[in-house]
């Protein structure tokens, strides 16, 4: 395991925050769920029937750990907590019954209500399936409205590019073509999710195939706009756009395309204009530079709600609870 990621688990241990695995009965969650409780990673809430998950996994010790049967609770309580907060838009409440029953939208009311931190799911769940209830229920943290993703990139660290080679590239995994106003958003939370997860100094560097008006196009008056946002919203950040890749991380194309700036050539969040340029551009360097890709992790929720890879593996459960945890301080 790498060092980051060592360091993510020693970070999320000093802050014993409780996250919900959503889907208790896979043998992989109930494997990591251990694990995350012997080495008192978090603390941790199993949604399943205890009798399947003991029948599941019969070595798992899981001591400690919470195991909530929806199939046996009372949901009442949460069934009206999600009315009242969807009532507006049409829901009723014997839906709000039936939805509060599904371990996704339980596990997502439990941080709502404060007696969870985050949840992570989609070992068997679809991407859609896990984020719908997160959406509806726990929605997009302050001055946010756009629900993203990053990779945390880890190349060697002797590497020149990044802090000690790590380095943050968004959105590629969500927005298919985000707008002026969703890439800022991108920005925003990619920056925020470089301090908690990645645990570096963020340079934003709002990417396009124009540095500094060298080219004219819709495409580059999009990043323009979406760098104004960002200044205007965080003026605490350190971000400029719009750059070309070399003029973001290269310091001597820096100085000829872009003197001055407190960014370029030294950019560790790369923000890139599409999903189309993010998802090929994160792959290039995974696969050229050989690099490390972590996630994807999602961010720009109110409270932390991640979604696994279906072929994930119950260390990378842990790993993901762990960065679950460490999201959970954003917003406080």
């Amino acid at each position: 395991m790498n060092d980051l990621l060592n360091s993510v688990r020693e970070k999320a241990k000093a802050l014993q925050k409780t996250i919900v695995l959503a889907e208790g009965e896979e043998p992989r969650i109930i494997t990591a769920a251990a694990k995350i409780q012997a080495e008192g990673i978090a603390k941790i809430i199993l949604i399943g029937n205890p009798k399947v998950i003991a029948e599941k996994c019969p070595s798992a010790n899981l001591d400690g750990v919470k195991i909530m049967n929806v199939a046996e609770m009372n949901i009442e309580p949460y069934a009206q907590m999600l009315y009242e907060l969807r009532k507006a838009k049409g829901m009723d409440i014997e839906t709000a019954r039936k939805l509060a029953k599904n371990p996704l939208y339980f596990g997502v009311l439990l941080v709502k209500s404060g007696e969870a931190d985050g949840m992570v799911a989609g070992s068997v769940n679809a991407t859609g399936d896990v984020l719908r209830p997160a959406l509806q229920i726990i929605k997009t943290a302050p001055g946010i409205k756009t629900v993203s993703s990053c990779f945390i990139m880890l190349l060697d660290k002797n590497s020149k590019y990044g802090e000690n080679g790590v380095m943050v590239f968004g959105d590629c995994a969500v927005n298919p073509n985000p707008d002026s106003n969703q890439l800022a958003d991108i920005a925003i939370a990619s920056a925020d999710s470089a301090v908690a997860i990645a645990g570096i100094s963020p340079k934003v560097a709002l990417l396009s195939f124009s540095t500094k008006g060298s080219a004219k196009s819709e495409l580059v008056d999009k990043v323009t706009a979406a760098l104004e946002i960002v200044k205007s919203t965080r003026p605490d950040l350190q971000v400029d756009g719009e750059l070309q890749a070399d003029a973001a991380l290269v310091p001597t194309v820096a100085d000829l395309k872009a003197p001055g700036s407190t960014v370029a050539g030294k950019a560790n969040v790369l923000i890139f204009p599409d999903l189309q340029a993010g998802n090929i551009g994160y792959k290039l360097v995974q696969r050229l530079a050989g690099a490390e890709a972590i996630g994807p992790i999602c961010q720009g929720f109110n409270s932390p709600v991640n979604d696994l890879s279906r072929g994930c593996s119950s260390e990378d459960v842990v790993n993901v609870v762990a960065m679950t945890a460490l999201q959970s301080v954003i917003n406080k």
